[in-house]
Parts: C-alpha cells; sequence; structure tokens
C-alpha cells in the first residue's frame, strides 16, 4: 500500500469509525487523583518512567497530519532523564509512543486488528489535535530504539522515528532491574481459560478497568495495559486498583471486556 493510500484509509477510519481512532485519546488515559497506577514505573528494555523533578533536560517533538514526526530522529545518553513535550499540529487523533522496533511493530500490528483498543502506558503521550502532552522517562539502557504513532494506518504510512541512547551497555552477569515476568500466566479455572491481571485504575463512572495484563491466548495478545469494560458496573465495588485478578477476556460489539473476575 502506497503512503498516501494508507493515509486516505487511516482518515476513511476516522469517518466512518470514529471511535475507533478515539480509543487512544486522552479522555480515556487521565490518572484519577489518588489511584496508584500499579506497575506502571516498571524497567523496560528502552528505560523506565522518570522523576518530574529530576529532569535533565526536555525535548519538543511535533507530530502531523502528513504522518511525520519533528525532529525524526532524537539522541540521548544513558541515564538522562528526559522531559518530551509533544505537540499535536494536525486535525487528527496522533500519539507518541517509545519502544523498540519490535515492541512498536507487535503493538501497530494489534491496533490495525484491534483499532478500539486503549492503551496506557508511561512511555506513550495520546495527543488531541492542536493539544499537547509530556512523557518524563529515564534513559538507563543504551541502544537503538524507536518513537511511533501506532493509530491504525499511522504507523503503516511511515509515522516513526529513530531513537538512540549512547553508552556502555552493562556486564554479563550484572543485576538487572527488568521487570519479573510473573503477572499474566495463563491459567485453567475450573476447566476455563483465565489470564492473571493487576487493577491499574478504575473507572466507576464508564464502568470499566484499566488492567496489566500478560498474554491472552484467544485474542492472540501479548502482555501490556489496556482498558476493558465489565458486563455489570456493579462488580467494580468489590475491586480496587492494585488488585491482583483473574479474568476471562472477551472481544464483542467493538469492546474488550473483563468477565468471571475473582482476586486471586
Amino acid at each position: 500500500m502506497s503512503k498516501l493510500a494508507t493515509i486516505i484509509a487511516a482518515t476513511c477510519l476516522l469517518l466512518t469509525h470514529p471511535g475507533s481512532l478515539l480509543a487512544h485519546g486522552n479522555e480515556d488515559h487521565k490518572k484519577p487523583k489518588g489511584e496508584k497506577p500499579g506497575s506502571q514505573a516498571a524497567q523496560q528494555p528502552w528505560g523506565k518512567a522518570g522523576d518530574p523533578k529530576k529532569v535533565d533536560r526536555q525535548i519538543e517533538v511535533r507530530m502531523s497530519d502528513a504522518m511525520r514526526f519533528s525532529p525524526e530522529s532524537i539522541q540521548v545518553k544513558k541515564g538522562e532523564t528526559i522531559r518530551f513535550v509533544v505537540h499535536n499540529d494536525g486535525k487528527l487523533m496522533h500519539e507518541f509512543v517509545i519502544g523498540t522496533e519490535d515492541a512498536l511493530d507487535e503493538h501497530a500490528a494489534m491496533m490495525m486488528k484491534f483499532p478500539d483498543m486503549a492503551h496506557d502506558e508511561p512511555y506513550m503521550a495520546h495527543v488531541a489535535p492542536g493539544a499537547n502532552e509530556e512523557i518524563v522517562w529515564r534513559f538507563n539502557r543504551p541502544g537503538e530504539f524507536g518513537f511511533a504513532c501506532l493509530i491504525a494506518g499511522h504507523y503503516q504510512a511511515g509515522m516513526k522515528g529513530g531513537l538512540k541512547v549512547e553508552g556502555t551497555p552493562e556486564p554479563m552477569g550484572a543485576k538487572s532491574d527488568m521487570p519479573h515476568k510473573g503477572v499474566g500466566m495463563k491459567h485453567s479455572v475450573q476447566g476455563r481459560d483465565m489470564t492473571e491481571g493487576v487493577i491499574r485504575r478504575i473507572d466507576r463512572e464508564r464502568g470499566t478497568l484499566m488492567i496489566e495484563h500478560g498474554e491472552i491466548p484467544n485474542l492472540k495478545m501479548p502482555p501490556m495495559a489496556m482498558m476493558f469494560h465489565v458486563d455489570d458496573p456493579k462488580k467494580l465495588d468489590k475491586l480496587k486498583p492494585g488488585d491482583a485478578i483473574l479474568f476471562k477476556a472477551l472481544h464483542q460489539d467493538n469492546k474488550f471486556m473483563a468477565t468471571e473476575i475473582t482476586n486471586r
């Protein structure tokens, strides 16, 4: 598919299914005051969430409906904490997501398959038209990484850039602060496939949960954090942010549903 055709397809998707591209909008990602974000500060291969009070420098990033970033490449040093101020100069929703090439490819493929999915990670900024958002990120791992807009059609149109972290890799055998992989294992509970997760936050008015989960085999979905609806909002009364749960994930009526939720 040519770049022009991909951009046209993305625009058509916005016009015919506006909710699908707005699923990454900021309204769904605002963090209620007083609710802890779970393990959002977990180490990633490309770094971890930084302390806003300990920023080394600020980098301005601009996004446009031409499906491009400015600058198109960014260079930082290992150990730096950067405040990214991300501006959306276009009329479409855009986002700025940091990751490895493989992670960005995988996430982009999921967005093409499920354009209505809503995510929330500290290395993502979902920016409404004409607005700006910030990310504070500490780059404690050297290497070649990238950033991209993963909204369906945008990544495929070339909306991505390069990010290089200069520094010396840690020696073999050095202590690692990569996250523990125990969350999100597949379980069989009374003959039903269940998934482990941790509740990050609850929106009782909308009847939704932001769940950090592991692989969901029936949806062919890798570990991530995303929003799920519940079939009965009253079920949320027995849950709170930070709860470790087992749940069954479904995709129906263009919504991700969390059912059969139990504490573990």
